[in-house]
């Protein structure tokens, strides 16, 4: 367990740097033509993979609110075993998760999904930035003890 201490409250000046980068990682996504949709399932994944109740909460609300359906959120733990997402999508996850399980990607074996076949390298660069983004958000959330209730 994390020492009781809200990193946020107690150094101010690298949480507001990293709240320009989300917005400068948001803008990316857009200019890269990535929809909110899908950079809501980016970041409720790497959440998923990282255990992150607040951002999972926070995110899925997003999601929902930009349309997204209860029926893929469901599956997106398992989003490779279905047939709810494009192949767009499909291509962002896999690029999310290799970014998130990093330690992995030396030994693993190459994704059925072809990330370079789909995504332009815009669009590759843009879901890099938002999963690096993400995994550090989780990592404030879960080590500072952000509260979640319902």
């Amino acid at each position: 367990m994390f020492p009781n201490v809200n990193i946020v409250k107690r150094h101010p000046g690298p949480y507001e740097a990293y709240v320009a980068l989300s917005k400068e990682t948001t803008a990316a996504a857009r200019s890269a033509g990535l929809s909110t949709i899908l950079c809501e399932l980016v970041k409720i994944r790497v959440s998923q993979l990282n255990g992150c109740a607040f951002c999972l909460r926070d995110h899925t609300q997003a999601a929902i609110a930009a349309g997204e359906t209860a029926d893929r959120l469901a599956v997106l733990p398992a989003w490779w075993e279905s047939q709810y997402f494009s192949e767009q999508e499909r291509a962002a996850l896999t690029l999310a998760e290799q970014v998130t399980r990093i330690e992995h990607q030396h030994t693993s074996p190459d994704p059925l999904t072809d990330v370079e076949g789909v995504l332009t390298p815009e669009q590759i660069a843009a879901v890099t930035w938002l999963a690096i983004e993400f995994n550090g958000w989780n990592r404030i959330a879960v080590t500072s003890h952000f509260k979640v209730a319902p």
